[in-house]
């Protein structure tokens, strides 16, 4: 499941900005459940596990992610002379994963420490604490839906700007954890055979609220944000849940699933060196996001399987790999 989600990433971010085109828009918009489905293989390797070892996550987490933004500081201070570096900015910028798109990183560290204060709650190792924890993750579900609901009218209505609300919006803790839970409900006894045998209405389920959310976006019903809307959670909950029914076994898809981290992570330099330094623009969109997408999946996975192969362990786990 990470592996298919780390490339519906790269895909992401090889689509032109900003999207113009009605293909565009649905192409995007087909890729957008990958962060849930990193939320959800997390919330439910948590659930099979039953505990959250807080301080190695964290940790695998965050030195991949330092060495990573001190790159892309040096990169976009070098590509823009009036970049801000006094210090409380860069601390800023670092603490809310505010460069790149490394918004995912301060969205992961903020489940997991939800999930761990959410274990810690209902405790462990008994029948009442299994059910404790399944109350407060459907409970936490329920609040997540609602922030996502009135998250962006009520920033509106304070006046801040549409970027300001789509920056606020992609971090919405909330409705992120919302899947992080529905992969440890996932991981509840007698759920994944359950699952496994539905994947037809699955699959079906997940086209029809795909053309909902679609939908919603083409023509900006309601709340048509990329993020956080009602839309966009039943065609992700929906396509995490096909795909854990699926259980597709493919060696080289869970090659790359166990280093999307550092894929996730670097792969959006060679993304801006393209856009920075290559005329693809004048190819037109859809040539442009054939050729961005094949060199970055093509880069990145060869750096990572370098870093495997020729770097000491500790060294790529710094990197993320």
């Amino acid at each position: 499941m990470r592996g298919i989600a780390i490339l519906m990433v790269i895909g992401i971010h090889s689509l032109q900005q900003p999207l113009g085109a009605t293909w565009q828009t649905v192409t995007d918009a087909a890729l957008r459940p990958c962060v849930p489905i990193f939320l959800f293989a997390s919330g439910y390797l948590t659930g099979l596990s039953g505990r959250v070892p807080l301080g190695r996550r964290l940790k695998a987490a965050l030195i991949p992610y330092a060495i990573a933004f001190v790159a892309a500081c040096i990169y976009m201070a070098l590509h823009n002379a009036a970049m801000d570096l006094r210090l409380t900015t860069t601390i800023a910028r670092f603490l809310l994963a505010y460069v790149f798109v490394y918004y995912y990183v301060f969205v992961y560290v903020g489940c997991t420490v939800c999930l761990w204060l959410i274990f810690r709650m209902s405790g462990t190792g008994s029948p009442q604490s299994e059910q404790k924890c399944g109350i407060l993750l459907i409970l936490l579900i329920v609040f997540g839906l609602i922030v996502g609901s009135y998250l962006d009218p009520l920033l509106s209505r304070r006046g801040l700007s549409e970027s300001l609300i789509e920056e606020i919006r992609m971090r919405d803790i909330p409705f992120w954890l919302t899947f992080a839970g529905l992969g440890v409900l996932a991981a509840s006894s007698g759920m994944v055979s359950a699952l496994r045998e539905m994947r037809l209405a699955m699959v079906m389920g997940t086209l029809v609220a795909y053309i909902i959310y679609a939908a919603v976006r083409l023509f900006g019903l309601g709340d048509a944000a990329d993020y956080d809307s009602i839309a966009f959670f039943g065609y992700a909950a929906m396509f995490c849940a096909a795909l854990f029914a699926l259980d597709i076994q493919l060696p080289f898809l869970a090659a790359l699933g166990s280093g999307s981290y550092f894929i996730y992570l670097w792969h959006i330099f060679v993304v801006m060196i393209l856009r920075d330094h290559m005329a693809l623009r004048q190819f037109g969109p859809l040539v442009d996001t054939a050729i961005t997408y094949a060199v970055t999946s093509a880069i990145v996975i060869l750096a990572l399987l370098s870093v495997r192969r020729f770097s000491p362990p500790r060294f790529a786990r710094w990197l993320g790999a």
